[in-house]
């Protein structure tokens, strides 16, 4: 089964944007969780533009579910992440001025990095995001080798054109790295630009996909129908069922 993880950084920068605690992100997390959904994702930038580490440290005790702490490795998310001690750790190479996580880790570059890394972060499962586009079945096999329990697909690509006339094309290259990850013994998870209309497509491919994070399109859509029944439907859209 295909677990959903909520990422509540945009109800973040709702909150930020009036310098206040509406909506209380802790708060919201509590209610995604009794709603149904898995786990709750973070990822904390050092702008603090969003979801900030003082959220990641107060989120640990309420979140019952699996709580995935994703962000690039410096000193002080890796210090963070040894302190809050979260079920997963997300490495993402997202440089402090991006908007969004916009490219995987090419792994044979930066092997020393996420050699480090692991090694910092003995008892927490750790997981790569990787861009099919850049991905081999060597490299799945360093990742395996250094420690690494998962890689995460990074699915923009996938979600430009999973219904357009490179669909067959990037679905492959999907389908592949998640092969290669298989083969090698590392966990699949996936996250960004998925929406309850492109995800069932994906996990029909990928059936053996552990976890999804979503965060964006699934606020988007509980403006319109409601947290209550956006989590439904992304629930229903992680067993490959269209809403």
């Amino acid at each position: 089964m295909t677990k959903l993880s909520v990422n509540v950084n945009k109800l973040a920068t709702l909150r930020n944007a009036r310098g206040k605690n509406n909506p209380d992100v802790l708060a919201w997390s509590v209610e995604i969780e009794k709603l149904g959904a898995h786990g709750i994702t973070v990822h904390p930038r050092p702008d603090g533009r969003h979801i900030r580490f003082s959220d990641v440290r107060a989120l640990r005790p309420l979140v019952r579910g699996e709580f995935n702490v994703e962000g690039f490795p410096d000193e002080a998310w890796i210090k963070l992440v040894e302190e809050v001690k979260p079920d997963q750790a997300t490495l993402v190479p997202d440089p402090p001025e991006a908007i969004t996580s916009n490219a995987g880790f090419k792994v044979q570059a930066s092997r020393r990095l996420l050699e480090d890394v692991v090694r910092r972060l003995p008892k927490i499962r750790i997981s790569v995001f990787i861009d099919p586009a850049h991905f081999s079945e060597s490299d799945a096999k360093i990742l395996k080798e250094i420690g690494v329990h998962r890689i995460e697909l990074y699915t923009e690509s996938f979600a430009e054109n999973f219904d357009g006339p490179k669909s067959a094309e990037v679905i492959a290259s999907y389908v592949q790295a998640a092969r290669f990850a298989q083969a090698a013994g590392l966990g699949v998870n996936a996250g960004h630009d998925l929406t309850a209309e492109n995800l069932p497509v994906l996990i029909r491919h990928i059936p053996w996909i552990d976890e999804v994070s979503i965060g964006h399109a699934l606020v988007c859509d509980a403006l319109k129908v409601g947290f209550s029944a956006a989590i439904e439907r992304y629930l229903k859209a992680t067993s490959g069922r269209s809403f």
